[in-house]
């Protein structure tokens, strides 16, 4: 039987704890001491300052499994392996070991421990760059090969560039290390090379893949590789050497303190575990789908999008809730409203008519207490919080799609948007999405004409001066 979730989690923090990690506490879903993001995004985030050369407290060596939200991912939860919320099992070296021990290491946790087949794992290196200076990362090909040739496997080196390039291409037989260029393989907090902030350490990174088989593969997408959308491969672990820092003038030089930053995504890990590239089939979302099933008498086969989008949505907002986001019109409360509405929403779209969360925040609770109390100590809050969010938007969301759909079947209008947001309320967002999914159309120009009709609104909401010290 393959390893459940949570004991992958366990596996992976008692294997690092082994060799020498001191295991560090998770950081809460709102970011300490950083405004550039509304939620914790990944393990690395909250460790930037010890990765650009503080000292930590407790080391060198760090592990850990750090809950993560990713809002931008939100409009595509629904395929088989987005999700707005899940973990990210990380381990650092803050100038301790370097490439061959972490490649090392994490190749024997996949095998060994995860039972992983070697035969389906394949890895990406960064290609280099002339221009910029920087050598194609052989080293890291050269400590790859080794490790598969230990296992019996020839790993051969295909350079493909860029996504676009792979997509063209595809891998031929015997390929299983890939250079691309810094779109996939470099690592920087901004974007590729040229986005490289000055001063900062940076560096290549070496993804490592899961292949499902060639029947997972959609051809929509062009050929296969690793790191194409096409649904074969899925990425599991993203190993970063940060070992470069950006001079002034826009030059790259060694760095002298090395960092290691590692990220495997556990939901990933556990789909590949099980050889089902649904991660709604892992042990920590399965039993919410099951849930779901029994509320609404239907099938996940049947209802799978609307059930991969509540399970989603819902499990975010009980950690967020936990750390201490509330359903608001602003910022983060907003992503959890907006989270909240549509679980909401596709709930009713699986018949789902009256209040479900006091059966279902429990099953999602008890998936997660024993590795993080948290959830039990705050229960109340979070049933309190989110029971209270439910109740008021499923008066608004009758009432919205009883007008929406009166109107969709003639085409929505900038007009229309506004009137259900403005005498429904009924979110814009939920207004554009329903009408997509009932085949109504959007006027071309319905967004402009909607900010109009705001922008009018705000105008004549302005209080007028009619002497000193009154208004009207």
């Amino acid at each position: 039987m393959p390893l459940k979730t949570d004991q992958i989690r366990t596996a992976y923090l008692h294997y690092f704890e082994e060799r020498g990690h001191t295991l560090i506490p998770r950081a809460g879903l709102i970011p300490e001491r950083d405004d550039t993001t509304l939620f914790t995004g990944s393990g690395m985030q909250p460790l930037m300052p010890y990765l650009l050369g503080a000292p930590h407290q407790d080391g060198m060596r760090l592990a850990d499994s750090q809950p993560a939200v990713r809002a931008q991912d939100i409009e595509d939860v629904g395929d088989n392996r987005h999700t707005t919320f899940f973990e990210m099992l990380g381990n650092w070296s803050l100038g301790d070991y370097f490439k061959t021990e972490q490649i090392r290491w994490f190749f024997d946790f996949l095998t060994r421990i995860v039972g992983l087949d070697p035969h389906r794992l394949y890895v990406t290196a960064f290609a280099g760059d002339a221009q910029a200076g920087i050598p194609r990362d052989d080293e890291v090909v050269q400590i790859w090969q080794q490790v598969f040739a230990e296992h019996g496997i020839d790993a051969q080196v295909a350079v493909i560039g860029s996504q676009a390039d792979g997509d063209a291409r595809g891998i031929q037989a015997g390929e299983r290390i890939f250079f691309y260029g810094d779109e996939e393989n470099w690592w920087s907090r901004g974007r590729g090379l040229a986005g490289t902030p000055i001063g900062d350490p940076c560096g290549p990174d070496s993804e490592v893949f899961y292949d499902f088989g060639p029947e997972h593969h959609n051809p929509t997408y062009g050929l296969a590789h690793p790191a194409s959308e096409s649904g074969r491969f899925m990425e599991i672990g993203n190993q970063v050497f940060m070992q470069y820092q950006r001079q002034p003038g826009g030059s790259f030089t060694p760095l002298t303190h090395r960092n290691v930053d590692f990220g495997g995504g556990l939901e990933r890990i556990a789909a590949a575990a099980n050889n089902d590239p649904d991660v709604f089939q892992v042990s920590v979302l399965r039993p919410i789908i099951n849930h779901l099933e029994k509320l609404s008498g239907r099938s996940y086969q049947d209802k799978t999008a609307s059930m991969r989008v509540i399970a989603d949505h819902l499990r975010a907002a009980v950690f967020m809730t936990v750390d201490g986001v509330r359903p608001g019109n602003k910022e983060r409360g907003y992503v959890l409203r907006r989270l909240m509405r549509r679980a909401i929403r596709y709930a009713q779209d699986l018949g789902i008519q009256g209040s479900f969360l006091p059966t279902t925040i429990p099953v999602i609770t008890a998936l997660y207490t024993r590795d993080y109390p948290e959830l039990d100590e705050q229960y109340e809050t979070i049933v309190t919080v989110l029971e209270k969010e439910e109740r008021s938007f499923r008066r608004t969301l009758r009432k919205g799609l009883e007008e929406l759909h009166r109107r969709g079947p003639a085409g929505m209008t900038g007009a229309d948007v506004f009137t259900l947001y403005d005498t429904f309320g009924f979110p814009t967002e939920l207004t554009v999405e329903e009408s997509l999914r009932n085949g109504y159309i959007l006027s071309p120009s319905w967004c402009d004409e909607f900010g109009r009709i705001m922008q009018q609104q705000r105008a004549r909401s302005r209080p007028t001066i009619t002497h000193p010290g009154h208004t009207r």
